[in-house]
């Protein structure tokens, strides 16, 4: 995807060979400036601190930092420390813990010697497998919005709500919920994007706003609350979001706010889709409400924002009363029956356990 007319990735080896570039997330949409990882300590903060977030750039930025570590020191014990602090960073999705896992069964099998060569490469085919389970996730999330516009008459605006940020910025091109959104503004249907702000970090309004308009996609940013108002209007065609953790009976996690509007989406008729690599589906659960443990991040994020001042400068305030607490989980459960169907690099399930096993037969009787 592009930034400026330029062509980027979110995450990809330093002109070095060694160290690992990143765009800070947490500068956009005001400023476009990148990090350079240098050791698996610089890579947990950026995942703890949202410098990288969403699902599948967590689990490749989890997996430079073992290479990171590597580098610095390829014994056991160094590969036991970095693995256990990278993944005790973020502990709702599961990308991470993939990601490591992949990485650490691979080092564990060769010589100390052989690690971080190894390390390095392995990271670099997760980031470019990504990329293609995006495109294939963004192929057939195109079948369902070019079926829905032409069973709609071909109106001149085709309105998609999305809640959070799931586009190329929260994974390592494309994305998932928006991967079909871009490719059904390139196939000339005229798509229209409802944006949720998506307090308290404001993913939405800062990333996905962002990222459309570097790409061209019509769009509008809407407070969190107005989707159900827009659904019960008529001006909402379908829903689609990502997802941090889908348990094996098709619940889904996903940023605090998606279960209301999966809620609205069902009174309202209208279709509510998820967009996930396999890499999310955590086949351990069953009852993602019971089961998914959910992050519950500083109140600071939600007692203050960032803004953009008429000079120019970037500036942190305070929004609640003082001394008011406040209360800041990061993620929330879709129960997988108001789910309309689950978009997967092998196709759309429905969202339950004979639907995922329908994609994935290999997991039967794992």
């Amino acid at each position: 995807m592009k930034i400026h007319g330029k062509t980027m990735r979110t995450i990809w080896v330093a002109d070095d060979s060694w160290g690992v570039e990143i765009i800070d997330q947490t500068r956009l949409p005001f400023e476009v400036k990148t990090r350079t990882l240098r050791s698996w300590q610089e890579a947990a903060s950026a995942i703890r601190d949202m410098v990288v977030r969403g699902a599948p750039l967590i689990g490749a930025t989890g997996a430079y930092g073992l290479a990171l570590a590597m580098r610095e020191d390829s014994s056991d014990e160094n590969l036991e420390r970095a693995y256990t602090a990278l993944l005790a960073t973020r502990p709702t999705a599961v990308n991470l813990r993939w990601g490591l896992d992949d990485l650490k069964g691979r080092l564990t099998s060769v010589a100390p010697s052989e690690r971080m060569g190894l390390a390095y490469r392995r990271a670099a085919e997760i980031c470019d497998e990504d990329v293609e389970t995006c495109k294939a996730i963004g192929r057939h999330g195109l079948a369902i919005i070019r079926d829905l516009w032409e069973k709609k008459g071909k109106p001149p605006r085709f309105n998609v709500l999305t809640h959070c940020n799931a586009g190329w910025l929260a994974c390592i091109d494309w994305g998932t919920a928006l991967a079909p959104i871009y490719m059904a503004f390139e196939a000339g249907i005229p798509v229209h994007v409802w944006v949720d702000e998506t307090r308290p970090r404001n993913q939405g309004a800062s990333l996905t706003a962002f990222e459309l308009g570097q790409h061209g996609v019509d769009h509008t940013v809407i407070a969190d609350n107005l989707g159900g108002h827009l659904m019960q209007h008529g001006l909402v065609d379908m829903a689609i979001v990502g997802t941090d953790r889908t348990t094996a009976t098709g619940d889904v996690c996903n940023k605090i706010g998606t279960y209301l509007k999966a809620l609205a989406a069902h009174d309202n008729g209208v279709p509510f889709y998820v967009a996930l690599p396999f890499t999310t589906i955590d086949w351990t659960l069953e009852d993602g409400v019971r089961d998914i443990p959910i992050e519950e991040r500083d109140a600071r994020e939600l007692s203050h924002i960032t803004g953009r001042t008429a000079d120019g400068r970037l500036e942190t305030v305070g929004i609640l009363p003082e001394g008011s607490p406040a209360l800041n989980y990061g993620f929330d459960v879709t129960p997988a029956r108001l789910v309309t169907g689950l978009v997967t690099e092998r196709g759309v399930a429905e969202a339950s356990r004979e639907g995922l096993l329908g994609l994935y037969p290999e997991r039967r009787g794992a």
